[in-house]
């Protein structure tokens, strides 16, 4: 099938299927006429492709993923690997998410007068917290 095709297929725009030609998630499609001409299983590929990225996964780790990859080869111990690796990084999502609802809860309820004020009711950081307890224990000191 020819490029148009497939970005028609794949809902791409062709400039994307020659981005990751290049980079080495397609490979070069044989020409006819100066034209490529992939085959009919590289929509799987670049819809393969597509998912990754929209579930947070690289092109670099798409690309080792897909290293290799024959349309016989089971795909389950590779998704396992790549999984295993971005459980982690999830984790750390999820945990910054919950944090940054807190953040926008209380900024809807938010009575502070001033943004000092504000930020210590947030502890916003670990970072935050210690310049906190330094500045708390430099007042401590400045009163004696």
């Amino acid at each position: 099938m020819k490029i148009g095709e497939l970005a028609a297929r794949t809902a791409l725009n062709t400039s994307a299927i020659r981005y990751y030609e290049k980079v080495g998630l397609l490979a070069a499609p044989h020409r006819v006429g100066g034209q490529r001409r992939y085959p009919d299983d590289a929509v799987h590929r670049v819809m393969l492709i597509c998912f990754a990225s929209d579930m947070g996964f690289t092109l670099g780790e798409i690309k080792v993923f897909l290293n290799g990859l024959r349309t016989s080869a089971p795909v389950g111990p590779r998704w396992r690997k790549l999984a295993h690796r971005k459980i982690a990084e999830v984790e750390r999502t999820i945990k910054r998410s919950l944090l940054l609802k807190t953040l926008f809860q209380h900024l809807l309820q938010c009575g502070c007068v001033s943004l000092q004020m504000c930020v210590e009711r947030l502890s916003l950081s670990e970072n935050l917290k210690r310049i906190s307890h330094y500045r708390d224990r430099k007042q401590i000191e400045n009163r004696r």
